[in-house]
């Protein structure tokens, strides 16, 4: 087993690649944990580096408290990436993975001048135009599932087990928070990287509520609609990973 040149409970690297050109860090969506992506480096070419952000309060981390607030997380992020930025890099965050990776590199952006080769965010709309509606996070535990039920992303056997999914409920409503008190700040300069927004053409969030985030980049923009609904990373995985990929080995000319 390879060893890693760095370590952090914050960053998981499925398979530790030191001789990579590029790091690309994962962003789960909410309730998910760093496993989500653990099959993506079999996917990209040996000179990028694959990962995976694990926040606190799930799989190994799953003893520590819930963070609720999305410049919580930013913050105690940041001092656990900057060992890794020792070499190009790229972030990728899915629904409430988009808005954190977004924020974060804005901070990075703000605090150490450090930027991604490329920002690729998808399954949720421009941050200026969020307005949750209703809040999930404050609905009675039936709602709520019946909610998680209608996004189509947790297993429908996970629905019959009420005891587990009442032990994830805690998590995902934490995460839901995250989401849902986030405040969108104007600044005065925009990102310099190239971004890429994935939608689902069967999604809620409608195309050009997507393609708004182009407003957030004097870079490159590219918006891709693909098949599924909010969770197409796994009813269309296969054309996201082609895609992404795609992208990255052009940042690497």
């Amino acid at each position: 087993m390879i060893t890693p040149v760095h370590t952090s409970p914050w960053i998981i690297c499925p398979k530790p690649n030191p001789a990579a050109r590029l790091r690309l860090f994962c962003f789960p969506y909410a309730g998910g944990g760093a496993s989500i992506y653990r099959e993506w480096p079999d996917s990209f070419q040996r000179n990028i580096e694959i990962c995976c952000i694990q926040l606190p309060g799930r799989e190994n981390r799953s003893r520590e408290a819930l963070m609720k607030n999305l410049s919580q997380v930013v913050l105690s992020l940041q001092p656990q990436l900057l060992p890794f930025l020792d070499k190009p890099f790229a972030f990728f965050g899915y629904s409430l993975g988009a808005l954190i990776s977004f924020e974060t590199a804005r901070s990075l952006r703000n605090s150490a001048g450090l930027a991604p080769r490329h920002l690729f965010v998808a399954a949720h709309c421009a941050p200026h135009l969020f307005k949750p509606d209703p809040l999930l996070y404050t609905l009675p535990s039936s709602l709520l599932i019946e909610n998680l039920r209608q996004l189509q992303g947790t297993p429908e056997e996970l629905f019959q087990m009420p005891e587990i999914l009442e032990l994830m409920l805690p998590l995902i409503r934490a995460d839901f928070m995250i989401r849902e008190t986030y405040s969108y700040n104007p600044q005065a300069s925009r990102l310099s990287c190239p971004v890429t927004a994935f939608g689902g053409k069967e999604d809620s969030i409608p195309m050009e509520e997507v393609q708004a985030w182009e407003h957030e980049t004097e870079g490159l923009f590219a918006c891709h609609m693909l098949n599924g609904g909010h969770f197409f990373l796994r009813s269309d995985k296969a054309q996201l990973l082609r895609l992404v990929s795609e992208a990255l080995n052009a940042t690497m000319c």
